[in-house]
């Protein structure tokens, strides 16, 4: 179990984190959110002792990091994955690690197994690719067989392949009872991940709450009809109070107008529908929407090279 109760954060005139409060429970892969400058890695580090909070706690198992008495036992953490000796294998990198806690030398075997990092366990850390060094941290995040894992875009520098693994191994490690925190970019592997979302904005919690309920309460519900009699189910929708947008001569995107009602309307009417789709948006789409007054960075669109005035030389 990971608690956060009322953390803040400042750094000179920057508020990091802004009295947040949540908990990840055990069991579930629990998706950490927010766009880019809101907070998640100062809240991460916050969590693991490695920053002290202005106020508030941060507790892991009931406690705080500092006071774990074998902390490698109770939570594993990826935050840097290149944080290593670059002149260590694999193996005595893992080896050192697993001596400050007293685990067994065969512990670093079967996380190199588990990493799949058998081939390479004798090679220098320094020359692993980006992905192997990944997989490198999060066998570290497993050595101690812990009950709680705190892992910082874990997928980051994966293949394809590897991006698989990691999936399935943090939907394992849930389904084990332990406690899984995720932070990621990618919503799209969130979507097919996380149990549970907690979702933050300029340091400040904005949702903590189920994938599927996150989606449904931060994004518009649309369903899609095909019938030969658009524009007249169309006039009929706009006077229920919906939104109809056509698309092609027979196609119509409905908002405001739940699916069972359009039937009813239709069946009334005794207009033929073809196709009558609920849509449920994904979660990037209502990550987005969600979030769009909490966006600390942006960009615009780069001018097309016609509309270019800036200097050649």
């Amino acid at each position: 179990m990971i608690e956060a109760r009322g953390l803040s954060k400042r750094y000179g005139d920057k508020l990091a984190v802004d009295g947040l409060s949540f908990g990840v429970e055990p069991g579930k892969v629990t998706g950490f959110l927010g766009p880019n400058g809101a907070g998640k890695s100062t809240t991460m580090r916050l969590l693991l002792g490695l920053d002290r909070p202005d106020s508030g706690q941060a507790s892991i198992c009931g406690q705080p990091y500092r006071d774990l008495p074998t902390p490698l036992r109770t939570v594993g953490a990826l935050l840097e994955a290149r944080s290593v000796h670059n002149g260590r294998s694999a193996y005595n990198h893992l080896l050192c690690l697993a001596q400050t806690q007293g685990l067994p030398a065969r512990r670093v075997d079967e996380v190199i197994a588990t990493a799949g990092l058998t081939s390479v366990a004798k090679k220098r850390a320094g020359s692993f690719s980006l992905g192997m060094g990944q997989r490198l941290g999060i066998a570290a995040a497993l050595l101690g067989n812990p009950r709680v894992l705190l892992l910082d875009e874990p997928v980051n520098g994966l293949d394809p392949e590897g991006v698989i693994w990691i999936r399935n191994l943090m939907k394992q490690l849930a389904a084990e009872g332990r406690a899984v925190f995720v932070s990621s970019h990618l919503m799209n592997e969130m979507s097919v991940t996380a149990d549970h979302l907690i979702v933050i904005g300029r340091g400040r919690l904005l949702a903590d709450c189920s994938a599927a309920e996150f989606i449904d309460r931060h994004s518009r519900q649309q369903v899609l009809v095909k019938t030969p009699e658009a524009a007249l189910l169309g006039q009929m929708l706009t006077g229920e109070g919906g939104h109809v947008t056509p698309s092609g001569a027979d196609t119509l995107t409905v908002t405001g107008v739940a699916a069972p009602r359009i039937g009813e309307l239709a069946a009334w009417a005794r207009l033929v529908v073809h196709e009558l789709t609920p849509q449920r948006a994904s979660l990037e789409e209502a990550f987005m929407e969600m979030t769009a007054d909490s966006q600390e960075f942006g960009g615009r669109e780069p001018a097309s090279a016609g509309n270019y005035q800036g200097s050649t030389r």
